[in-house]
């Protein structure tokens, strides 16, 4: 994991709703890819509303409600580590094709910052924490502002 070749995106967010919708497990990890986010929208100028849900298997669902109620786009963020049960595949694909689902059914973007975990270091090194070697919360973010001035911008 490098981050090379991630591109630089730099975008105006302003008048963009935009909807954090991050898990809570793994808190030291997900609080800072929340804090990633949340820096990228603020200095955007987007309208930021942040949702906690109880893990990564909720993320489609509340993702599909905060576009419902006016989201322009939503950056969901969670932390899944494997562990010794099949239990890693399955939040991981629901997670994973549920968010799909939803920006194909809504047509609005969901950034996916989700990260898949074989240990908790793999998370700091992705997170954003000091000495991290990338921040896909951040990441996360910019990808989501981007899309939507993309969707804003197409031909009708």
């Amino acid at each position: 994991m490098s981050g090379a070749g991630a591109p630089e995106i730099a975008v105006d967010g302003t008048g963009f709703k935009i909807t954090i919708v991050a898990g809570l497990w793994h808190t030291e990890i997900a609080e800072a890819l929340v804090a990633g986010a949340r820096r990228v929208l603020d200095a955007s100028g987007a309208e930021v509303t942040l949702v906690r849900v109880p893990g990564s298997f909720e993320l489609p669902v509340v993702a599909k409600a905060a576009i419902a109620n006016g989201a322009h786009g939503v950056v969901a963020l969670g932390v899944i580590i494997r562990g010794g049960t099949p239990h890693f595949e399955f939040v991981s694909n629901a997670a994973t094709n549920g968010l799909t689902q939803v920006a194909l059914d809504t047509g609005r973007p969901v950034g996916f910052g989700v990260l898949t975990l074989d240990d908790e270091q793999q998370g700091i090194d992705r997170s954003g924490l000091p000495g991290s070697k990338e921040d896909k919360g951040a990441e996360t973010a910019e990808a989501v502002l981007a899309t939507c001035i993309v969707l804003r911008e197409m031909p009708k």
